[in-house]
């Protein structure tokens, strides 16, 4: 057992998390309001770890207890309750300590944010774009089931029905930790609707997802931005295809272009843009830290590289597999429905592995 080296940490992350209580309730600090982010952000971190580590040291104390009354208690009764406590303990114990191991290694701090996810059609024309709109359905219905919320910014509908591109906010606790997993390209295996001849085709669609910027993480300069407005199109009534309601939002330094179409209100599509804007910035800088990462890390194909064929959708079959883990299930329909998070539990374990053995390293 390792608890001498694990109590020791947790208890330098306990002085640090008391220290952090009382600025957090320090007016001068709570006037700040970039610093009070920062400040409830790292408070928030370590909670868990500090609520762990007071778990663990009751059970090391318990432990240690019920060892002193069996070598040094006559009644044979408290020796024997003694003994049961121990044989309870004994297999939790090292439970425990992986845990706060893992809880010790260093999160992506990009784990807690809200996430913007983008899914375009990739080769395969018309069916490419149908299997996107396949593909924001099941997310849909996953992001409905975990109570978190979504927020359309921009879609260009397919020719044969889905969608060429679609740009969405998801907004909840911890989403960007969960949806990471899924960037990289999406292949398809099935007859398609445009297919008269009954032959599987294989097609495929590409998934982004990006950590959202806070507001604080970058700052932008409005003198870089260009803005653009124009009449929206698609659904929406006949307000939305009539009036500049639409923003388009170009960052000359860079040249990166964002547009948003989905409010009636001008203002509304703006402050979209402008948070999807920010936080194409800020990637272009995550996008490093990935790829310093992506070697290390098999699992993690929020790498920068997202050509990486991450997952296959097999129809007649009724498979899908996951291509990181080699993790097959044949429940297609299922999943298709946002039934994912078995998958997306597996990817977290071998992540979590990872991160342990190269935290041993």
């Amino acid at each position: 057992m390792a608890e001498n080296s694990l109590l020791e940490k947790i208890l330098g992350l306990q002085d640090r998390y008391d220290a952090l209580q009382a600025q957090l309730s320090d007016p001068e600090v709570i006037s700040d309001m970039k610093k009070y982010v920062q400040l409830n952000k790292e408070y928030k971190e370590l909670s868990p770890i500090i609520k762990a580590g007071q778990e663990y040291k009751k059970m090391v104390m318990d432990y240690e207890s019920a060892k002193d009354i069996i070598a040094n208690e006559k009644d044979d009764e408290l020796r024997e309750m003694a003994k049961m406590e121990m044989a309870e303990l004994e297999p939790k114990l090292p439970e425990m300590e992986q845990e706060i191991k893992l809880l010790l290694i260093p999160a992506d701090p990009q784990d807690s944010k809200n996430a913007i996810m983008e899914i375009r059609g990739g080769t395969g024309g018309d069916e490419a774009a149908i299997f996107a709109g396949d593909l924001f359905r099941m997310y849909s219905k996953y992001i409905e089931r975990r109570g978190w919320k979504m927020e359309v910014t921009h879609q260009s509908e397919g020719a044969a029905g889905g969608f060429k591109e679609i740009v969405f906010k998801v907004i909840g606790d911890g989403v960007y930790g969960v949806l990471k997993y899924e960037s990289g390209v999406h292949r398809v295996q099935r007859v398609p609707q445009t297919e008269t001849q009954g032959r599987v085709h294989t097609s495929a669609a590409s998934v982004a997802v990006l950590p959202e910027a806070d507001e604080f993480d970058i700052e932008l300069n409005m003198n870089d931005i260009r803005k653009d407005t124009f009449c929206s199109s698609g659904p929406g009534g006949q307000s939305v295809n009539t009036t500049y309601s639409a923003i388009r939002l170009t960052h000359i330094p860079s040249g990166i272009v964002v547009q948003c179409q989905d409010e009636k209100s001008q203002l509304k599509n703006f402050d979209k843009a402008l948070a999807e804007l920010r936080t194409r910035l800020y990637n272009m800088e995550y996008e490093k830290y990935l790829n310093e990462i992506s070697a290390k890390r098999k699992t993690m194909v929020s790498t920068g590289d997202r050509s990486a064929k991450i997952r296959t959708y097999n129809y007649p079959q009724s498979r899908v597999t996951d291509h990181r883990i080699n993790y097959t299930m044949y429940n297609l329909p299922v999943f298709m429905d946002g039934d994912i998070q078995e998958v997306l539990d597996q990817l977290q374990i071998a992540e979590n592995a990872e991160r342990l053995k190269a935290a041993a390293e």
